[in-house]
């Protein structure tokens, strides 16, 4: 069967189930999105590997590669592999050079992970002909919103940035390691990425 590549386009706040996120996933050469509701928890892990934050603590999907490396063995890619009435199921492709294993996982834990070992993602033609949206001119804005959520950037949130603004090099800093140790990983990445801009 035919894969096909995917990458993250987009994380945002799920407007139809509270509490829950949309990961937007889409064709790397076409113009189709496949998007997936995750959880809160693992929505800010893949946030958390893509602003590259270090939390204090290893997260369980850091903890998982930890325990990879140990054991020689690495991801070689994630595979959103079926839609079953609604719902994803994902496997996690790993190998320690001679064998080759498949993990079942939920998309959301396997992209997590697969983000900590640089892993492409990939889908078959099946699902995303049955669950992938087309992207036209019209919706076209709301995937680069979208971007900008992952990125720290909505316009909701700015004023909080304008804020961090008015900072001091220093007082940014310790607002980072407190940030940091309250597992407020949203707010690290918008500290970190000010502290950027000055550099």
């Amino acid at each position: 069967m035919d894969k096909i590549k995917l990458e993250i386009l987009g994380l945002s706040s799920s407007q139809s189930q509270s509490g829950s996120f949309a990961l937007v996933l889409g064709e790397t050469e076409g113009n189709r999105r496949l998007p997936i509701i995750i959880g809160m928890f693992e929505a800010q892990a893949i946030a958390i590997e893509i602003e590259k934050i270090i939390p204090n603590r290893p997260m369980t999907h850091d903890l998982f590669k930890s325990f990879a490396h140990s054991f020689d063995y690495k991801v070689e890619e994630i595979i959103i592999s079926d839609l079953k009435e609604g719902v994803f199921f994902a496997k996690i492709v790993c190998s320690n050079g001679g064998n080759s294993i498949d993990i079942d996982a939920r998309p959301s834990d396997a992209i997590a992970i697969g983000l900590r070992f640089e892993a492409p993602i990939f889908t078959h033609e099946a699902i995303l002909a049955e669950a992938g949206i087309v992207l036209t001119d019209e919706n076209d804005d709301d995937i680069t919103e979208l971007k900008g959520d992952i990125k720290g950037e909505s316009k909701a949130k700015s004023a909080k940035t304008d804020e961090l603004q008015d900072q001091s090099v220093d007082s940014l800093k310790e607002l980072l390691n407190e940030a940091i140790e309250n597992e407020d990983y949203e707010r690290a990445a918008k500290i970190r990425d000010e502290l950027g801009k000055r550099n």
